[in-house]
């Protein structure tokens, strides 16, 4: 047997007074959520739902979703976590791709109405037979849109006997972004996301407290292994917090004295920016800051470890890879804008179209315990990125004399002007080190005569003033003819995934 739920059942049987949760005034020990999460589990049952079937959650950063979450793998049913920002269309769509029978939806907000979302979207489904409301007044019995989780759990046990998986039983489908088509659910087993969160934990120093701010999106496969799974594992308490605002997570972090960050690398320019504005303090209990999702620009590191005097680490991963697959990892150097090397029982190597063996700049591949079984219910296209056990990435990466991997770009995100592979990362990097420039994304836009050209979408530093004109001709001085941008866009803001990550394809 495997299950997932491990993580929690066995920090809650060793220490089942610690605290698990902290949400806002609530501190929820870890055996209250175990007993919720085993009422879950015999809900499920109850209702017909076990070993193979497919559940639904959709839940910002409460404490619903480890409620839910380690219920359903309880039960030995597969969690579908949903992106919350979807709309009905969309959830509809994830509901029937996956087989959903059941979807727990939280009740929303005005700002977020996701429930309303929801229940347009169970009513449009063929597939989902149960459709559970997570109530935004805190224990409330009725809802308008539906059975709630509290209505439900009624009467249910606090005990279950977790059902026997198998390691290799579908525990989580990850549903892609969908950037290049429909999204596509990767299949995660029990033993990639307990073998994930393992070396997730390992990554990270053991302290006498450890604390975490859970500011990435649980539904993401980021925020889910690297910070509940493996945070559970380690009996730390986890400090959630359902949409980052910058001011809001510092001011939490010097409150709860958070010992671990992980983020994507818009929220560490955000907290950045906050306390060089004057909005915020930077906390002093931080001791591990860790960023994966998106590169991370080498200025805002060492802008990060001189400001809050903490380095932080990248790593890298895919949903497709449970995340985790390179870290800048204890015992070794850490190198400013590497994804380091491959954490345990991962390999990884670069590749050229044909799965041969690229000399120079090649896209990643990667193979070990952390890679999906595949995409559900598309055996075409997970034999498009899968060969004898290696899933190719999509990013195209370089690597140094001592094994470190430094991501060049996205290969789709690549642009062609004249002739020339110009890579957006690279041109990123330098205009993260003019004086007035405080974050930028470039993008190729069509050009008659060169196919493409090359475009910067740039957000100043407060106070500054540099025109388009002024910031192209420092390019121009500074980079390869080919290379720097023609056309510079100032903006107020740059569009942004639910996990932070910059919308390239909103901007070209």
């Amino acid at each position: 047997m495997l299950n997932l739920a491990v993580v929690l059942e066995d920090s809650a049987r060793d220490t089942p007074d610690a605290t698990a949760v902290v949400f806002g005034d609530l501190r929820l020990p870890y055996s209250l959520v175990d007993t919720i999460a085993n009422q879950v589990a015999n809900l499920l049952v109850a209702r017909g739902i076990g070993r193979g079937d497919k559940v639904a959650l959709a839940c910002p950063n409460l404490p619903y979703f480890p409620f839910v979450y380690y219920g359903i793998l309880k039960a030995g049913a597969t969690v579908v976590p949903l992106n919350v920002l979807l709309q009905a269309r969309e959830i509809a769509y994830h509901l029937d791709d996956s087989d959903a029978k059941a979807f727990f939806c939280f009740e929303g907000t005005p700002e977020l109405p996701l429930g309303e979302r929801g229940r347009a979207a169970f009513a449009e489904t063929g597939v989902t037979d149960h459709f559970f409301v997570l109530p935004a007044t805190a224990f409330a019995t009725e809802s308008e849109l539906g059975e709630t989780l509290w209505a439900a759990l009624d009467g249910m046990p606090g005990e279950f006997e977790t059902v026997q998986t198998s390691p290799g039983d579908t525990a989580v489908i990850l549903y892609t972004s969908g950037t290049t088509g429909q999204p596509k659910g990767a299949e995660l087993s029990h033993q990639n996301m307990i073998m994930n969160a393992i070396v997730s934990d390992e990554m990270f120093p053991r302290l006498d407290r450890n604390v975490s701010l859970v500011a990435l999106p649980l539904f993401h496969s980021f925020g889910q292994t690297v910070l509940m799974n493996a945070g559970f594992r380690r009996r730390g308490t986890l400090v959630l917090i359902p949409r980052f605002e910058p001011v809001e997570a510092l001011t939490l972090m010097r409150r709860e004295e958070v010992t671990l960050f992980a983020g994507v690398p818009t929220m560490y320019w955000a907290m950045l920016t906050a306390v060089r504005t004057g909005a915020a303090e930077a906390p002093t209990s931080l001791v591990t800051a860790a960023s994966g999702g998106a590169a991370l620009p080498v200025e805002v590191i060492k802008d990060f470890s001189a400001t809050f005097g903490v380095d932080v680490l990248e790593g890298y991963g895919l949903s497709e890879t449970s995340p985790v697959a390179s870290f800048n990892q204890p015992g070794r150097p850490a190198k400013a804008g590497s994804i380091g090397t491959p954490v345990w029982g991962v390999e990884m190597k670069l590749v050229d179209a044909g799965w041969n063996t690229a000399d120079d700049v090649g896209e990643i591949a990667i193979r070990g315990h952390n890679v999906m079984k595949g995409y559900y219910n598309r055996p075409e296209a997970t034999a498009e990125v899968m060969k004898d056990g290696w899933f190719r990435t999509g990013d195209m990466a370089r690597r140094d004399e001592d094994g470190y991997y430094f991501i060049v770009d996205r290969a789709k995100d690549m642009i062609i002007r004249g002739g020339f592979n110009v890579y957006p990362r690279e041109v990123e990097e330098v205009l993260m080190t003019h004086p007035a420039v405080s974050l930028a994304a470039v993008v190729g836009v069509p050009h008659d005569s060169h196919g493409e050209e090359i475009k910067a979408y740039v957000i100043r530093e407060p106070g500054a003033t540099t025109t388009e004109e002024e910031l192209v001709t420092w390019c121009r001085e500074t980079m390869a003819a080919y290379k720097y941008p023609r056309i510079v866009e100032f903006r107020e803001s740059l569009p942004m995934t639910a996990t932070g990550k910059i919308l390239k394809r909103e901007l070209r």
